[in-house]
């Protein structure tokens, strides 16, 4: 069940067609990388292990693809690390996966070569002698390997502590990439995704179908988002596909009109994508939106807004489903349910739980959170939701960002939603702060569009959409919002804020 093996049918299949490319520039077809792959793999496999682990830390480029896949090839786990990490951040990651081998694009190669990891035996240079060395070796055949074996080894964010190793198996990759075509998208050789998210998170994961069915990745020569050079990416590939955290589908949206015609889907995801935005890309790029939730847990795969949910607008609760993440994927259960695990009914809040071939075989060298997490075989996602009657989920928040005001729950989201209704609010992030008197008090940090606006007409905008208890007690203006590289929102900033 190797994943690599996609990629040596698609090498044969679709010999011909581009599969990757920098900027408009393709720089391999898919013999040509096929070849690539297999002898990257001979070179790893000289001194590594199947089973060892190997640490990529690099932005966005056409080499990602082909060590993803040599890692695999050669029977290895692809450790991709996040490129914006601190060193020490980097250093814990790879000391705590036991990586033996690391690579790096040019820009952060000296930071992680000053490193001091035990066990692993160096740093590569992407582009350097010793990174052209590696691949002058001969070809070698797929390294066998079961579907429980792991493959990729995803680091959380690490925002209550330390980053879990979420260890993804090949049967977990396999799944997903059939998830993806059973309810995201169709490909068909020669469409092409745009990698301006990070490759070691989402738009990573996106690599795969596209390699299964003979679609080119290409990615920005910037290395990242910008919403100029992703407009001028659409003239030059068409079939266009892009995984976008709903910021980044945001400042496609604002930014001054520019043909989109070879834009086929916006896959969305990595945090909320509130109504009037929702609505907004809609009116901007038609039909194309469809957006997924998932978690590292359970990678892009626990539920799916398909692009018809999205435009059917003559059904009765269409504004409930633009808020919501849609139902389960095929072959995935969600339930929700109480502190106890017992099922809750429909419209009933509570945590949201998952179970399928597409979540994580545990925590890389941490069986205690592995079983707290998975407990009564279900995946304990940490979020808090709600299910329709016809299945459809809506994510209320992340437990630890439900506000508790004087015993009653306070969901941030729904305060965000009414917020941004404003016309002089672009951005908002709500959030708990401790209070005596009520034990939590409701803050608002808003990004204005222009001048400021009236905080007079934000508590009559909410008295006149949200219970009264529910409306923060205090509106912070602010110039931007943190956010991570995925373009989350961190909550945990903006409370470090206010201590």
């Amino acid at each position: 069940m190797n994943v690599a093996h996609l990629l040596v049918r698609s090498a044969r299949l679709y010999a011909d067609q581009p599969a990757l490319a920098l900027g408009v520039n393709n720089v391999a077809g898919y013999a040509e990388l096929g070849d690539r792959v297999a002898r990257l793999a001979a070179g790893l496999a000289a001194r590594l292990a199947p089973g060892d682990r190997v640490g990529l830390v690099m932005k966005n480029c056409p080499q990602y693809v082909e060590l993803m896949f040599a890692c695999w090839h050669a029977g290895l786990v692809a450790v991709p690390i996040n490129a914006k990490l601190h060193p020490r951040e980097l250093e814990y990651i790879l000391d705590h996966s036991g990586a033996r081998l690391c690579f790096a694009t040019p820009d952060l190669y000296p930071a992680v070569s000053g490193l001091a990891v035990p066990g692993l035996e160096g740093a590569i240079e992407i582009g350097s002698a010793h990174w052209e060395e590696i691949g002058r070796t001969e070809p070698m055949p797929v390294t066998g390997r079961c579907g429980d074996d792991p493959a990729w080894l995803f680091y959380t964010s690490g925002t209550t502590g330390r980053p879990k190793g979420v260890t993804l198996t090949h049967r977990n990759l396999m799944a997903a990439i059939l998830n993806y075509f059973a309810d995201v998208d169709t490909i068909t050789p020669g469409d092409a995704i745009i990698h301006a998210a990070p490759m070691s998170h989402g738009s990573g994961f996106y690599m795969l179908p596209h390699v299964a069915q003979g679609g080119l990745n290409v990615t920005p020569e910037s290395g990242g988002f910008e919403p100029a050079e992703i407009y001028a990416l659409l003239q030059a590939h068409r079939g266009v596909t892009l995984f976008a955290a709903p910021t980044m589908v945001k400042r496609l949206v604002d930014h001054p009109p520019a043909d989109s015609t070879h834009l086929k889907t916006i896959v969305y995801g990595g945090g909320p994508m509130y109504v009037a935005d929702c609505k907004a890309a809609l009116a901007r790029f038609g039909n194309k939106l469809v957006q997924i939730y998932g978690q590292g847990e359970s990678p892009m795969t626990i539920t799916c807004l398909h692009r018809n949910a999205h435009l059917d607008i003559a059904h009765p609760r269409h504004e409930e489903r633009l808020a919501s993440v849609g139902p389960a994927f095929t072959g995935v259960e969600v339930r929700i349910a109480d502190a106890a695990d017992n099922p809750l009914l429909p419209g009933e809040i509570g945590e949201v739980l998952v179970r399928g071939d597409t979540v994580m075989a545990g925590y890389w060298n941490n069986p205690a959170a592995s079983a707290e997490t998975l407990r009564n075989g279900w995946l304990h996602t940490g979020d808090v939701g709600c299910l329709d009657a016809d299945g459809f989920l809506t994510l209320k928040d992340r437990s630890k960002d439900v506000i508790i005001s004087g015993g009653s729950n306070i969901y941030p989201r729904e305060v965000e939603e009414v917020l941004l209704r404003h016309p002089a609010v672009s951005e908002v992030s709500v959030i708990g702060q401790s209070d005596a008197e009520w034990g939590e008090i409701v803050i608002a940090f808003i990004v204005p569009r222009g001048p400021a606006p009236d905080t007079a007409e934000l508590d009559a905008l909410c008295l006149d959409n949200i219970a009264r208890f529910k409306r923060p007690k205090r509106y912070l203006m602010v110039d931007a919002l943190p956010k991570n590289s995925t373009g989350k929102v961190l909550k945990t900033v903006l409370r470090e804020q206010l201590s």
